[in-house]
């Protein structure tokens, strides 16, 4: 099983490296790893792994089998054997923007009260899929707002509950169609504000920055109604 790093430090971007197994013909599983798996909507990290004097590319991070984490190289592991030991290093610029786009995406849950049907990020824009029969008609009001938050320079941190806690507190999921890791024990919280001004806490296994102000202004683009009942709200960083 890897120990995801990301989880307690989401800015460290290097660290060691040891390879304890490989996964198909082009996945190495580390020990412990700062590299994201695709899940919840946002993307698997890229980066590249340093070992033996050479450089391999990761092109992308995925789950595998009991826990671990598999680093998908983009010419194989040729060369690589378990044991071998090296550098993993993130392109630090595409996950810095999945941490801001992420944060931000929590916010448009909170300016736009409504259940969440779906979301996903890129390192240019995101977007949230609601449960919302009818259209917005205030877009730039709804803008305004999302950057007074951001703005707002609240602090964004994580604390952890068990099963037990969050089947107690429903209200807590505001996804629809993905819903919080349970079985483990612990669900994992992200929080936005403090006690005194709580702007907005949900269950979240990723990756975000450390203050609202990091985000930088963003825009609400556009709006497609996806079926009967749900509307796509997508945004994106301002010029």
């Amino acid at each position: 099983m890897t120990i995801p790093l990301f989880g307690d430090d989401a800015y460290l971007n290097e660290t060691s490296a040891k390879i304890i197994g490989f996964s198909d013909e082009s996945g190495v599983v580390l020990e412990k790893t700062i590299f994201y798996p695709t899940g919840g909507g946002q993307p698997g990290d890229i980066g590249s792994l340093e070992i033996n004097g050479k450089s391999y590319p990761v092109q992308d991070t995925v789950k595998g089998n009991a826990g671990d984490i598999v680093l998908i190289l983009e010419h194989g592991p040729e060369g690589l054997n378990i044991g071998d030991t090296g550098v993993q290093i993130l392109n630090w610029e595409v996950r810095y923007s999945h941490m801001k786009v992420h944060s931000a995406l929590h916010l448009l849950s909170v300016v736009i009260p409504l259940p969440v049907t779906g979301g996903a990020i890129t390192a240019l824009k995101g977007r949230l899929d609601f449960n919302m029969p009818d259209a917005i008609e205030n877009k730039d009001e709804l803008t305004d707002r999302l950057n007074q938050l951001i703005q707002g320079d609240y602090e964004i941190t994580e604390s952890w509950i068990s099963d037990e806690e969050l089947q107690a507190n429903p209200g807590l999921v505001k996804t629809m169609s993905v819903k919080p890791p349970v079985g483990a024990g612990k669900v994992r919280l992200i929080r936005i504000g403090n006690d005194d001004v709580q702007i907005d806490l949900q269950p979240c296994g990723g990756t975000h920055v450390k203050r609202t102000s990091e985000i930088g202004e963003m825009h609400l683009g556009k709006m497609q109604k996806k079926g009967q009942l749900n509307r796509r709200v997508n945004i994106n960083f301002s010029d």
